[in-house]
């Protein structure tokens, strides 16, 4: 880590003594921590050529793989603010800012935006970290910056000439908004952070800096500050005793998800049991695995371990433990003599894996959006529209934190603190079966409402993300699809998808109407699965539609289905059927996780025969009659494939 302190210049009235010493706690944090703390030789008054040794660090940054924090010399704040910037995790920028009514930058989702006029609602506090994955947008938007503080024609983040300009750093954030970075917003809540400019404002920063117990602050930050519903009001009002507990015991972040998921196998071993007592025990302990799941979060921000790794494995146990309790509620009413559970786990592991992963599309495609926006070449979301006029409602929403209709917009989104309380007190009260109908209920709304709303909004936006990333990783090609199927050229992937979506779905729909399977639903499962391999006709076209985020959830949801019909046309336990959903589902989540948590690809990119080599497979058994034995077999090698690679990813990984 490299720290810049830039000399600021512009209406600074101190003292060059206290100039000086305003840095001085800040620096020292870092300096400890390791950190290379450089001061801009350029001269206070020259902006330009600060910019310029600015961009010469983020070159030598670029040879040295080294994040760079640049602070400006006005900042009187807690050290511990400036080291959240220095450690946020995977790899991203940020930037400090304070919340503002008439600020210069919009946050949109926790990333700085530029603000329009009246739209801001955040200011810049004068420091940012660029990250190394950054370095080189850095020093072209430096570079940029300087020759037009040169020419006297240097824009702020709103676009007019920068008049009140007191810092090179000052300059350098709008260049890098313009560039197309979108950092993520660190906001001051309870710390506090101050940019002086006299000796009577140096004096009552410090002193309000003196006044806050920096550690109680940094650990009450450690809670996200704006969560779920319950996650708020039943959770973080207590956790952070529990987070603080376990940094003083020197347990990680990882070793808290691995507790957090024993809890949530014992929950589901006790819903399997279905006693009243047990189905009690399994909501408590439920419950208590949520609250540990909070502060392993909550732990790595209070402590700064962050990794690439924790990050997954994180997501990957989050959905373990839910798709694990699915199982415990579904076994339990079948242990009872309840009919129908585990059609309705097998539903609701579907539903849960293929909104999961529109939601990380769509965040994707979110940022793009903030991106192409700061660079200018956004789409027309803001000029007007059903999509405009969604995203203006949304922001306002967000806005009123606390409002009945904030707290509504959070909940009818149905998210995981939402899901498990509905578990936990269901289970309780009533059966397994009861909570996953209301699971399964509460999802297809929720799914209904988020979809039908991002894709206005998409639309709206005209941004394309799947045509930038490695396509075919994301859609889980096989070799029949990259080699064979793939030849065809075929455009509109979108529709293939959906196509391939909707083949089994009616297929499923026939069978279960249709009453046992017979000689005729085997030659029907034979021509879907040929209409679902279809959708690999389209795989090489550019994904680059306001709606092609889509094709990765719904190839998930056409190969998710094809395995419900086959297990149907061969008779399969059910049982069988949900272990091979849930591997399949793992799959798909390492792949997304891996994105949004910048790990590493796993090397074996399109392994377990990618979704087109599986839907074949499952075909064939189905219409032979070996279902069961194929998915059983099948189940066992996708999981083991999964875990495999992440113990060989985690190995590589270690120093």
């Amino acid at each position: 880590m490299t720290l810049a302190v830039l000399c600021g210049s512009n209406g600074n009235a101190l003292d060059p003594d206290s100039a000086a010493q305003v840095t001085d706690s800040l620096t020292a944090a870092l300096l400890t921590a390791g950190a290379t703390v450089m001061v801009s030789p350029a001269s206070a008054e020259d902006v330009p050529a600060q910019l310029r040794h600015l961009a010469q660090l983020a070159a030598d940054g670029e040879d040295g793989q080294d994040d760079l924090l640049v602070c400006a010399d006005d900042l009187v704040a807690h050290p511990s603010l400036l080291w959240t910037l220095a450690t946020e995790p995977a790899g991203r920028s940020t930037a400090l800012v304070a919340p503002a009514e008439h600020g210069d930058l919009r946050e949109d989702r926790g990333r700085l935006v530029p603000a329009e006029t009246g739209d801001g609602t955040v200011r810049f506090l004068g420091a940012l970290c660029v990250a190394r994955a950054d370095l080189p947008l850095l020093a072209a938007a430096a570079t940029r910056a300087a020759e037009l503080a040169d020419a006297d024609d240097l824009p702020d983040s709103g676009g007019a000439l920068a008049v009140g300009v007191r810092n090179a750093v000052d300059a350098l954030l709008p260049a890098l908004l313009q560039a197309g970075l979108v950092p993520i917003a660190t906001r001051v809540r309870l710390l506090r952070a101050t940019r002086v400019g006299t000796e009577a404002e140096l004096s009552a920063a410090r002193a309000e800096v003196a006044a806050v117990d920096e550690d109680a602050a940094r650990l009450r930050e450690a809670v996200k500050e704006r969560d779920d519903f319950f996650t708020t009001y039943a959770v973080s009002t207590w956790s952070p005793v529990v987070t603080r507990a376990c940094a003083r015991i020197g347990l990680s972040p990882t070793a808290v998800t691995g507790l957090s998921v024993l809890f949530a196998v014992a929950a589901a071993l006790a819903f399997w049991q279905a006693s009243r007592p047990a189905m009690i025990a399994g909501a408590v302990l439920l419950y208590l695995g949520f609250v540990l799941d909070c502060v392993d979060g909550q732990l790595a921000r209070y402590t700064r371990q962050f990794g690439a790794f924790g990050g997954w494995l994180d997501t990957m146990a989050d959905r373990a433990k839910e798709y694990a309790v699915y199982a415990g509620l579904a076994a339990g009413a079948e242990r009872i003599g309840l009919p129908y559970a585990w059609p309705l786990a097998i539903a609701a592991i579907v539903l849960q894996t293929v909104r999961h992963m529109t939601d990380a599309w769509y965040g994707v495609l979110h940022d793009e959006a903030a991106a192409r926006r700061g660079a200018g070449t956004a789409g027309q979301e803001g000029a007007g529209g059903v999509g405009a006029a969604l995203s203006r409602a949304s922001n306002r929403v967000q806005a009123d934190t606390g409002s009945v209709a904030y707290w509504l917009k959070r909940i009818v989104v149905f998210p995981i603190g939402e899901r498990w309380a509905l578990i936990a007190v269901l289970a309780a009260l009533t059966t397994g079966r009861v909570a996953l109908a209301a699971v399964l209920g509460w999802g297809l709304l929720a799914f209904a409402y988020t979809l039908g709303l991002r894709s206005l909004r998409a639309l709206s936006m005209r941004v394309a993300v799947l045509d930038r990333a490695d396509r075919a990783r994301h859609r889980d090609d096989g070799p029949l699809v990259r080699t064979v199927l793939a030849r065809a050229g075929w455009s509109a992937p979108l529709v293939l998808a959906a196509v391939a979506a909707v083949v089994p779905a009616v297929l499923i729909a026939v069978l279960l109407v249709a009453g046992p399977p017979d000689g005729v639903s085997r030659v029907a499962l034979a021509v879907a699965a040929v209409l679902v391999l279809g959708a690999g006709l389209s795989a090489r076209a550019p994904h680059d539609g306001p709606l092609d985020w889509l094709v990765p959830a719904a190839l998930r949801a056409a190969e998710y289905l094809t395995v419900v019909a086959v297990s149907l046309v061969g008779d399969v336990p059910t049982p069988v059927t949900y272990a091979l959903l849930f591997a399949l589902a793992l799959r798909h989540y390492d792949v997304t996780a891996r994105m949004e948590k910048g790990a590493p690809a796993a090397a074996a990119t399109g392994a377990v025969l990618g979704w087109d080599g599986r839907v074949l497979l499952l075909a064939l058994a189905g219409v032979v009659g070996v279902a069961t034995d194929v998915e059983g077999l099948l189940a066992l090698w996708v999981a083991g494939a999964v875990v495999v690679q992440a113990v060989v990813d985690r190995r590589a990984a270690r120093p």
